[in-house]
């Protein structure tokens, strides 16, 4: 009885007391169990016992990995965590069961989510003056205090232009840059509708039957209303100088230029100057219309929008999320595509077919593009039965091709949409956790450890609750009496494992809100058992 008392270790994480064998903790070696002596600084040779501040629900799952040597991951915590915690104890977090991995794994997809979703710059929140000064690279004048007029105003043109939700003058803003873009767009569609065009007349000069001149009206071409060309003036010359703000305004001259947005928008105003040249210098030239096809880009003119819609981002962000669905998709279709216009071409040659509608493979594509999309247009169609039954296949195949990747796609919207609501209804402001380092208790007057057995056990509990008189503390002045406190130091240097420092985890400001809904959070645990905070 007195051998197997002794073979049995009393651990006691987070209040949870816990007794196994010391063999059961010798199963998996270079961990913190497996190496536990009496001479650490959170033993305690009163109850006989280890204690360690952590988590005790997440310790019942790693002692049952020492007795089982399977570590299952409980549900009713977070990832990281449990992550924080396999770290503490030493263990590899790989080793989770194949049963627990996909749900132990999905806090790092939502880590990933909010990463992607700090580079969409959804956040609404007034930054810091330290972070707009390390956004405009002039840290070292900021920490100085020796800011130019010019850097001061730099980030205020700045949010002006390009952060719409920043303050009231870039609301209003904001709105005159939507106003324009419609009223471009709108101008540059009616301005193609023949009642909106003026026709050019020409006097022309023909010879009649009697052999005498006479003049008639012809009408050439139709131009624009002149009042179109106001209007593309008046809105192009707010586009330039909005462009040319932001450009002298931003952060980075490259990372301005390298946005696709406004590479799209230097593109679309540039057209206009070129348009107003080519009709100044080469509208004598014949097809001289065909160089106004290049004034379509204007059009594009919509994704700066994107701009004053986070919901658009966040649709962008999605299709970008879903390329690897969207071009399994378009592989699947152009192989659908490819074999039933082939089908569909001999099928139709089998049966005697006067009205034959493919004469070739090439326009049997577009039949088979058109009926696997579910379009439909009728300007082909079988007429064999065996063409019948190729054409009811290529449409079942259609359906099922196109129908499969929505719901990943869907899935992913509803993902990023979420997120964002999560992170815009955090509280904006937490209270703040200092870390507190554990005094080391004396450890001299404790005496030698008493020999280990029930008796003795239950006798040092009650000499832990029922303290005498002397070792009571003293009574203060005012006749108040103070409690006497058993600190007990978990702290233990001397049992240091190897950290892995290789992968630190990183998280923005919307990350250290909660490590439930955004993701890890900047939380560093080292050896001696203390939380730091970053």
């Amino acid at each position: 009885m007195n051998l197997d008392a002794e073979n049995r270790v009393v651990l006691n994480v987070g209040g949870i007391r816990h007794e196994t064998y010391k063999a059961t903790l010798k199963k998996i070696p270079a961990t913190r169990l497996s190496r536990l002596t009496e001479a650490l600084a959170n033993y305690d040779p009163m109850l006989n016992e280890y204690f360690f501040d952590r988590h005790p629900g997440v310790f019942g799952q790693i002692l049952n990995y020492y007795r089982t040597g399977k570590l299952h991951y409980p549900t009713d915590v977070c990832g990281p965590l449990f992550e924080e915690e396999l770290e503490f104890w030493g263990l590899d977090s790989n080793q989770v069961e194949p049963c627990c991995w996909m749900t132990y794994t999905s806090h790092r997809d939502t880590q990933e989510t909010l990463a992607v979703l700090d580079r969409l710059d959804l956040d609404t929140e007034k930054p810091s003056e330290e972070e707009i000064a390390r956004k405009f690279y002039m840290e070292d004048d900021f920490r100085k205090g020796q800011l130019s007029c010019w850097q001061n105003l730099k980030p205020k043109i700045w949010s002006l232009f390009d952060e719409p939700y920043s303050s009231s003058a870039a609301k209003a803003i904001g709105i005159a840059s939507v106003f324009f873009i419609c009223v471009s767009i709108l101008s540059f569609c009616l301005k193609t509708h023949p009642d909106m065009r003026v026709p050019m007349i020409k006097n022309i000069t023909v010879q009649t039957s009697e052999n005498s001149s006479a003049w008639t009206l012809d009408k050439t071409q139709t131009n624009p209303h002149e009042a179109f060309f106001y209007i593309e003036c008046v809105c192009n010359a707010w586009f330039t100088f909005e462009i040319t703000i932001r450009f002298i305004a931003s952060p980075s001259k490259l990372d301005f230029c390298r946005a696709p947005v406004n590479f799209i928008d230097f593109i679309a105003t540039l057209s206009f100057y070129l348009d107003l040249v080519l009709q100044k210098f080469a509208s004598h030239v014949e097809n001289a219309d065909i160089l106004e096809f290049f004034s379509i880009i204007r059009i594009m003119r919509l994704f700066k929008l994107t701009r004053h819609s986070p919901g658009l981002k966040i649709l962008i962000q999605t299709f970008r999320a879903s390329a690897k669905e969207l071009s399994l998709l378009v592989f699947f279709l152009v192989l659908g595509i490819v074999i039933f216009a082939s089908l569909v071409y001999y099928a139709e040659r089998i049966q005697s077919n006067p009205t034959n509608d493919f004469n070739s493979i090439p326009l049997g594509l577009w039949w088979a593009l058109v009926t696997m999309t579910t379009v439909g247009y009728g300007d082909m169609a079988p007429k064999t039965y065996i063409g019948m039954f190729v054409g009811a296949l290529c449409a079942l195949a259609g359906v099922l091709t196109i129908a499969l990747p929505v719901p990943v796609i869907v899935s992913n919207f509803a993902m990023y949409y979420s997120h964002t609501q999560a992170r815009a209804k955090l509280p904006k402001k937490r209270r703040r956790v200092l870390p507190v380092e554990q005094p080391r208790g004396p450890r001299a007057g404790l005496g030698p450890p008493l020999p280990p057995g029930p008796t003795n056990t239950q006798n040092r509990r009650m000499n832990a609750i029922k303290q005498p008189k002397d070792m009571m503390a003293p009574k203060m002045g005012n006749g108040e009496e103070t409690m006497p406190m058993l600190m007990l130091n978990h702290s233990d240097k001397e049992d240091s494992l190897p950290r892995n420092s290789s992968n630190p985890r990183k998280g923005s400001r919307q990350h250290q809100h909660s490590c439930c809904t955004t993701a890890f959070s900047t939380v560093s645990t080292p050896v001696d058992g203390t939380t730091e905070f970053h």
